[in-house]
């Protein structure tokens, strides 16, 4: 019986009904739902007792020697970031590029580089101000300049590392960061504008949101005129620096010979442990010592920064875990054959998944991880580039954002929406995200 391919597909599909039965009516903390579920699919698939803990430890060492890495060094860049006033010092630059008659785009593009290394709920917090400027000077809806930069922080924050989702997905599946970054970048740009510049000022003309009363004390006093911040150039380049020597890794490795010098130079600084530390170091002296903060405080700065990414990082390794016990038990090989009998594209196979998970558990890592770990067997059965399916993953778990996410209470928050409003645009533009970002991953995974 435990053999059946039709009985280790059904456990598969119970274990993801009991995570999430654990997570939404149990309220339960997803670390240990994912332990627990991840336990009760060993035995349930066959896996002999004593076998089932080395699985865990397997599956949490091989996760977190790589993620633990990643993500505790972009946490501090990115706090450094926010701290020094280089989100803030982006989005005024590339205003005054663009000019307000663009703002638009402007909000859209400093979303998009504000999120690469800063949490999605923390780089909206710090721009909002802006968005509050720009709508009472203007007299404009909110959302016609809030929806661009939501668009870009969410685009970005979901397709490109080195954000904690694309890299666990990259990780469970086995995919190459580079071609993530340049697939990611690729996609979301398209995503960003269709969802931001575009639907932002129409959605804007029917809802007319304006700053709520409550936020006005809070926010009134915060002035995006210009002020101490630092350079736009220095922040610009420290925000491309990591992407561009991780993606330099990944084309010297499609083009140089594999022993060649200058091939192995490029793999070690272009590795994302080289390449973050790098940012990171250059983040604390540049933007910490050298503009008057002590070492003491940026010292502060950055261990502030490593309790949030601790969360991000357990519950990614146990995500690595569903994922090995999927591996070793063979029930997510018998998911995946039986996936791949279907016909389905991978592409839309991995979105629909994620975007299940998402739809009913509200979670976002959660949908990814849950997705990544079912996909990744797939990949022994097809023919398809891993990076696409990071990419479709991370559609899936980022349409149909709705009550249950912490997100979309976030924006209703600050923009003073009703829920029928929020889900009017929040959800609508989070939609077009993950639909047109799963449509472009098909499309160029039938063109390679």
């Amino acid at each position: 019986m435990f053999g059946s391919p039709v009985y280790l597909a059904s456990v598969v599909i119970a274990a993801v009904v009991i995570l999430l039965f654990l997570i939404i009516k149990w309220k339960m903390q997803p670390f240990i739902a994912l332990l627990l579920v991840s336990m009760i699919t060993a035995l349930a698939a066959g896996m002999p007792p004593g076998t089932v803990m080395k699985c865990i430890e397997k599956g949490m060492g091989g996760t977190l020697g790589f993620i633990a890495v990643v993500v505790g060094l972009g946490a501090m860049f990115g706090q450094l970031l926010e701290v020094s006033g280089g989100a803030e010092r982006l989005t005024l630059t590339l205003l005054q590029i663009f000019g307000k008659k663009r703002a638009t785009w402007a909000m859209t593009l400093a979303g998009f580089l504000v999120a690469i290394p800063v949490f999605f709920d923390v780089g909206f917090i710090i721009l909002v101000p802006l968005v509050y400027s720009l709508s009472r000077e203007t007299r404009k809806s909110l959302l016609h300049y809030g929806i661009p930069l939501l668009a870009g922080l969410a685009v970005t924050h979901a397709f490109v590392p080195p954000t904690p989702g694309p890299i666990a997905v990259a990780q469970l599946v086995g995919a190459d960061l580079g071609r993530v970054i340049l697939f990611g970048s690729i996609i979301g740009l398209p995503c960003a504008i269709l969802a931001g510049p575009v639907f932002g000022p129409w959605i804007a003309k029917r809802i007319h949101a304006t700053v709520p009363d409550y936020m006005e004390s809070e926010e009134a006093k915060k002035c995006w005129a210009e002020k101490d911040l630092p350079g736009f150039g220095m922040v610009f380049g420290m925000v491309l620096l990591p992407l561009f020597l991780i993606v330099l890794n990944t084309v010297s490795t499609a083009f140089l010979p594999e022993e060649s010098a200058a091939r192995m130079v490029f793999s070690f600084i272009g590795h994302p442990f080289f390449a973050l530390t790098v940012a990171t170091l250059l983040a604390f002296t540049l933007l910490g010592t050298c503009r008057g903060l002590t070492r003491e405080r940026v010292n502060e700065v950055a261990t502030s920064a490593l309790a949030p990414a601790g969360i991000i990082i357990l519950v990614t390794g146990a995500g690595g875990v569903f994922k090995q016990v999927l591996i070793d038990s063979g029930a997510g090989h018998a998911l995946a054959q039986g996936l791949a009998d279907t016909g389905l594209h991978p592409v839309w196979a991995a979105f629909l998944i994620a975007l299940v998970v998402r739809a009913v558990a509200g979670s976002a890592t959660v949908a990814m991880l849950t997705a990544g770990g079912i996909i990744a067997p797939l990949l022994t059965q097809v023919q398809i580039e891993p990076a696409l399916l990071v990419i479709a993953i991370a559609s899936g778990a980022t349409a149909v954002s709705h009550v249950n996410d912490s997100g979309f209470w976030l924006v209703n928050r600050y923009f003073g929406l009703t829920t029928k409003q929020t889900l009017q645009s929040w959800t609508v533009m989070e939609s077009i995200i993950g639909v047109t970002g799963a449509t472009l991953a098909w499309l160029i995974s039938m063109a390679i």
